[in-house]
């Protein structure tokens, strides 16, 4: 075989290993939903308008939120526990101390509600969502709209417990200066939760859940190679993870597309890849628990991500219901132990 032929069967070979590797990384279980919605129904109206009202309560009534400004920490953490407590789920704060930067010594606050498993209370899945803002925006997408769908999925398993515990957890300090540091709310409570010896089945994080375009060229990618493989409409609600726990996402995207009324896709990519580990997903990566995100996809997407124009009144509540109803379905299949 001449010196030509053996390029020739390598770039064969490349191109196929290469191919049959994202194939493998996109393709997901059940069809997602096409063309127009269909009209939201009585329950889908209804939690919408819930949702809008927490989204308005924290962007708009408490506004920015993190260590910058003083007392909204506190405010949000009160209003958590009084949303949770309504709904008859106890909440529980996880405190935790600040080790760098300007704010050393200082504590910080996650907070935690659990609905107890029926049958295999000692495996526990979470479901997580930071509260915090970056200086200067009121954060109605990022990510109000990740705690209203946490509250949201919180009452709903409050009236339907999983055989497995379901721990919602608002997280603290997942923006900059902390993100991806010892202070980042997420990276303080898995660290403590494994000291304890909690068996964590599966993670789930929510972050940025409101934001939707129906117009061409509206979503965005990290890589030019991917828009090949996805929608260049910015309708479709986002799951992602790495490569390792491309199962999981897998188990999360067939079971949301069971009864989903909008739009959906999956990925499980290198975690390299930007924005695939840019969540509180990923100090449970780094402990070894499997995890994933469900996002909008944020800064692909929302031209106001991290600024002053992320106010509420951009947000889609339908939408938003219509991924909080899909949800429940993604924390049964979660909350089943492996084999049932």
């Amino acid at each position: 075989m001449t010196g030509w032929w053996r390029v020739v069967l390598l770039v064969v070979l490349v191109a196929t290993v290469s191919t049959g590797a994202v194939l493998w990384s996109t393709w997901m279980p059940g069809e997602s939903v096409r063309g127009p919605l269909a009209a939201p129904d009585g329950e889908t109206s209804a939690l919408a308008s819930v949702l809008e009202a927490d989204v308005r309560a924290l962007a708009e009534e408490i506004g920015e939120r993190n260590m910058h400004t003083d007392g909204s920490m506190a405010a949000t953490v009160d209003w958590l526990e009084q949303r949770l407590g309504a709904m008859g789920v106890t909440p529980e704060r996880h405190v935790y101390v600040l080790q760098g930067g300007r704010w050393a010594g200082e504590r910080a606050v996650n907070v935690v509600a659990e609905v107890p498993g029926t049958r295999a209370a000692d495996e526990v899945v979470i479901v997580g969502a930071h509260y915090d803002t970056v200086p200067g925006s009121p954060g109605a997408n990022d990510n109000a709209s990740g705690v209203a769908v946490l509250l949201a999925l919180a009452a709903w398993t409050r009236e339907n417990p999983q055989a497995r515990t379901v721990r919602f957890i608002a997280f603290a300090n997942e923006e900059q200066p902390f993100h991806q540091t010892r202070d980042m709310g997420s990276e303080a409570y898995v660290r403590d939760a494994d000291e304890t010896g909690d068996a964590i089945a599966a993670m789930m994080a929510l972050d940025g859940l409101g934001y939707y375009s129906t117009e061409p060229g509206s979503q965005h990618y990290p890589y030019d190679w991917i828009r090949w493989f996805y929608p260049e409409r910015g309708d479709f609600i986002g799951f992602v993870t790495r490569t390792r726990d491309a199962n999981l996402v897998r188990q999360a995207v067939g079971a949301f597309r069971r009864d989903a009324t909008i739009p959906s896709e999956g990925a499980a990519l290198p975690a390299i890849v930007p924005g695939i580990g840019w969540s509180d997903h990923r100090p449970f990566w780094d402990a070894g628990h499997a995890a994933f995100l469900v996002t909008d996809t944020l800064p692909f997407r929302d031209p106001q991500y991290h600024r002053r124009g992320d106010t509420p009144e951009r947000l889609d509540y339908d939408r938003l219901a219509r991924v909080a109803i899909g949800l429940r379905g993604v924390v049964e299949a979660l909350g089943t132990p492996d084999g049932e």
